[in-house]
C-alpha cells in the first residue's frame, strides 16, 4: 500500500509546473539573441570591402539626387552642340537637344531612387505583414492569400505591370503603389515560410506559455527573428523595383519628358547608340552600377545572417 501511495505522488511532481516558472528566465535570453547577433553581424558587414563599396556606390548616387541643384547643373536646358562627344566642358557629352549628359545622369538618380525605394519599402512591409499573419494564424485565410499569391507569381510581370499601369496611370504615386503590389506577393510568401519554421522554437512555446496574444507573439518574438529574411528580401526587391522602374520609363510607361530619368535617356537616344555612344552608355552604367551594388548589399547581408 505504500508504493502504490507513492507512485502517485511522483506522477503529480512530473507535471511541468518548474517548466512554466522557468519560462522567464528562459525568456530573456532568448531576446538577447535575437539583439547580440545583429550588433556582430553590422561588424562582420563593416569589415567586408564589397559591402562598404556597395554603401559607399549608394551614398554617391543619394547624395547627387539630392544635392545637383546646388552644383549649377541643368539637366533641361541647351548646353551645347548637339550630341557633342564627351570633353572637359561636358564630361558625359551632350544629348540629341544639345542637353548635358552628365548632369541629366545625376539628376536621373532622382527618380531612380524615389520611385523604386519607397514602392520597395511599401512592399515589404505590405508582404511581411501579411506573411506574418497568415503563417502565425494559418487557416483558410492563408489558404487564400497563398492561393492569391501563387497566382500573382507565375504571371509575366510585364503583362501584370501593364494592366496596372492602365489602372492606375503613370504617376509618381501610381508607379509607388504599382512597385508595392508587383512584389509584395512574392515577400508575402517567403516570411510565410520563415515564420512557419520559428513556431515550433522553443522561444515561441515559451511566450505562448506564459501567455502573450498572437500580435504580441508576432511583434516581440518572431519579427526579431525573421527581421534578417525581411531585411533581405527588401534589398532584393530595391533592386529589382529600380529596374522595373528604368524599364517602364524605356517603355514609355513611366517618367515622361523632359524627365532626366535613366530609363527614358536610354530610349530617347537610343537610335544614336552608333554615332553618340556616349547618350546611352552613360545613363545604361547609372542604372547598372546601382542594381549591381544593391545585390551585392544583399549578398553581404545574406551571408552574414546565414
Amino acid at each position: 500500500m505504500t508504493t502504490s501511495v507513492v507512485a502517485p505522488a511522483r506522477a503529480r511532481t512530473a507535471v511541468p509546473e518548474p517548466d512554466v516558472d522557468a519560462a522567464p528566465e528562459q525568456h530573456a535570453p532568448a531576446a538577447q539573441e535575437v539583439r547580440r547577433p545583429a550588433a556582430r553581424r553590422v561588424a562582420l558587414l563593416l569589415r567586408r570591402p564589397t559591402f562598404v563599396l556597395s554603401a559607399v556606390v549608394l551614398a554617391v548616387w543619394v547624395f547627387g539626387a539630392l544635392t545637383w541643384p546646388l552644383f549649377g547643373l541643368d539637366p533641361f536646358g541647351r548646353a551645347g552642340a548637339n550630341l557633342a562627344p564627351p570633353s572637359l566642358a561636358h564630361l558625359f557629352g551632350t544629348d540629341y537637344l544639345g542637353r548635358d549628359v552628365f548632369a541629366r545622369v545625376v539628376a536621373g538618380a532622382g527618380s531612380a531612387l524615389l520611385v523604386g525605394p519607397i514602392g520597395a519599402v511599401l512592399a515589404t512591409v505590405l508582404g511581411s505583414a501579411v506573411g506574418l499573419l497568415c503563417g502565425y494564424y494559418r487557416g483558410p485565410v492563408d489558404a487564400a492569400f497563398m492561393r492569391l499569391f501563387d497566382v500573382l507569381v507565375v504571371l509575366p510581370p510585364l503583362i501584370v505591370i501593364v494592366v496596372l499601369v492602365g489602372a492606375f496611370g503613370v504617376g509618381t504615386p501610381a508607379l509607388i503603389l504599382i512597385v508595392a503590389l508587383v512584389f509584395a506577393p512574392g515577400i508575402a510568401r517567403i516570411i510565410r515560410a520563415a515564420t512557419l519554421a520559428e513556431l515550433g522554437k522553443s522561444y515561441v512555446i515559451s511566450a505562448r506559455l506564459q501567455g502573450e496574444s498572437g500580435p504580441a507573439i508576432i511583434v516581440r518574438e518572431i519579427l526579431p527573428n525573421v527581421f534578417p529574411t525581411v531585411l533581405i528580401q527588401a534589398t532584393l526587391s530595391l533592386a529589382a523595383a529600380i529596374f522595373m522602374t528604368a524599364s517602364l520609363s524605356f517603355l514609355g510607361l513611366g517618367s515622361q519628358p523632359p524627365s532626366p530619368d535613366w530609363g527614358l535617356s536610354i530610349s530617347d537616344n537610343r537610335i544614336y547608340i552608333q554615332s553618340a555612344w556616349w547618350t546611352v552608355v552613360f545613363p545604361a552604367l547609372a542604372v547598372a552600377s546601382v542594381i549591381t551594388a544593391t545585390h551585392l548589399l544583399a549578398d553581404n547581408i545574406k551571408e552574414v545572417s546565414a
